[in-house]
């Protein structure tokens, strides 16, 4: 199926293992011509992680309305997850799956093999956790792949300064990329940002984030059960150690953080946090239950992060702005439908007792726009009319934001975001080198516990 170039660049060839960046020098050799999908041609997708994201950000790209799209390659390193995921997309859009067994890929090199039945100008796909995502960005690069990431896009310094130039490399390219902070593609956020600008409520001088609820998702683990291997118990749990996805705090705050950031029109300069773990039992991830932290602008305004995993706690999901002549209303109790809306004091609140107090809100139409599938329909819309679309860079900046706020309470050192940008601690140095077999990158130590953040005592890294 595939018509792109064969390059002869191996993966390994194109990035060093030390978190030196060759990859610009190393694919500016690689023969990809400029593409673009034809207006009335099939865009071809493969996806490369195929957990409950990935399935969703698959089904809002067949579902676009700027198709058609259709799905030809899977790759996972978990047999079922893929097996779920096809069935899945299958039963809901049968005339958009065309992926038989022998486009069905697992191991750690299956992404290639997916991306190699694309045909340049093609879309992949990339949701598996954050640590892969340069290792595959870089194969979509050399097979002239456009591009759709999950966020977080980067975990760590290292990670986010090489994400950087294949970004800019993508973009020498031509490629469309797309980063999976979807919030910023929601119509009511954008037209509330404009008010803001325009001064409605003055000038910002705070913002607060919160992200309090129960355990979800990996948050917390368990020793490993037999029948894994370390690797993938590690890969399959995710969100519970670091060096695969920053954690629960870069996995589940990005958002919020970026949204705020957004509003704010700037990314934060430091960082001060505390948190730490309560009674967790035998739980072996590396995650705080509780992070307060204090993002600070060059300005000097400030936005308050409190995120919470804790049972039988009070529960909040909100991101509020508040200016010199009234507040805001970024998200409230989810991402989508939005509930944006502007009141005249600092009463920034959904809540019925404040509704004299609004002076704009966003319509039914704005608001139940889903950003997910909005975000898609822009991705393709650029590809098909091929035009410049490359979030690479935000991406890659709220990544390192988000990590410079988590490495201030793993620390409890104040942290810059030029001190994190720098910081030579890589989490997976060589994660393009991990096969079914290998070792995972995070050891338990001689008492049977792994590394874990301790503030003040561990303060040049993270564990």
């Amino acid at each position: 199926m595939s018509d792109a170039p064969k390059s002869g660049v191996t993966r390994r060839e194109a990035l060093t293992t030390t978190g030196k960046i060759a990859v610009a020098s190393t694919l500016a050799g690689l023969a990809v011509p400029h593409v673009h999908a034809g207006e009335k041609n099939t865009i071809q997708v493969a996806l490369v992680g195929c957990g409950g994201r990935g399935t969703g950000a698959a089904e809002d790209a067949l579902r676009s309305k700027n198709g058609p799209t259709k799905l030809v390659a899977m790759a996972d390193v978990f047999p079922n997850r893929l097996k779920d995921s096809f069935k899945h997309l299958n039963s809901n859009l049968e005339q958009q799956v065309d992926v038989p067994e022998d486009r069905k890929f697992i191991d750690f090199d299956a992404y290639k093999k997916a991306m190699d039945c694309l045909r340049p100008g093609d879309v992949v796909i990339l949701t598996t956790p954050p640590a892969f995502r340069w290792v595959h960005f870089t194969y979509a690069i050399s097979k002239g792949l456009n591009v759709f990431m999950e966020k977080p896009i980067t975990v760590d310094g290292p990670s986010t300064r090489r994400m950087l130039k294949l970004g800019e490399e993508a973009k020498k390219r031509n490629l469309k990329v797309g980063v999976g902070l979807m919030c910023r593609h929601c119509p009511a956020r954008g037209e509330m940002f404009k008010k803001i600008k325009d001064g409605l409520i003055g000038d910002l001088t705070l913002l607060r984030a919160y992200r309090q609820h129960n355990p979800v998702a990996f948050f917390q683990s368990a020793p490993k059960p037999a029948g894994i291997s370390e690797l993938l118990y590690q890969v399959q749990r995710f969100h519970s150690f670091l060096w695969a996805s920053g954690g629960c705090y870069s996995d589940f705050y990005i958002h919020n953080i970026d949204e705020c950031c957004w509003m704010k029109d700037a990314w934060p300069v430091e960082a001060r946090a505390a948190g730490g773990r309560h009674y967790r039992g035998n739980s072996i991830d590396q995650n705080f239950d509780v992070y307060s932290v204090e993002y600070t602008f060059a300005d000097g305004t400030k936005l308050l992060l409190e995120g919470r995993c804790m049972n039988g706690c009070d529960q909040q999901f909100a991101s509020l702005a508040h200016g010199t002549k009234g507040s805001a209303v970024i998200s409230s109790n989810s991402h989508w439908p939005s509930s944006c809306r502007l009141l005249k004091n600092q009463h920034a609140s959904t809540a019925r007792k404040y509704q004299k107090d609004i002076i704009w809100k966003c319509g039914p139409e704005k608001g139940s726009d889903n950003p997910y599938r909005v975000e898609w329909d822009e991705l393709l819309q650029a590809i098909r009319e091929d035009r410049p679309y490359n979030e690479v860079e935000r991406g890659a900046q709220a990544s390192l934001v988000t990590a410079m706020g988590r490495m201030a309470a793993h620390t409890g050192q104040i942290v810059t975001y030029d001190q994190i940008l720098n910081c030579e601690h890589e989490f997976a140095p060589e994660v393009d080198k991990l096969k079914m077999d290998s070792p995972a990158p995070l050891q338990m130590g001689s008492d049977g516990k792994y590394p874990m953040p301790e503030p003040g005592r561990k303060t040049k890294r993270e564990y």
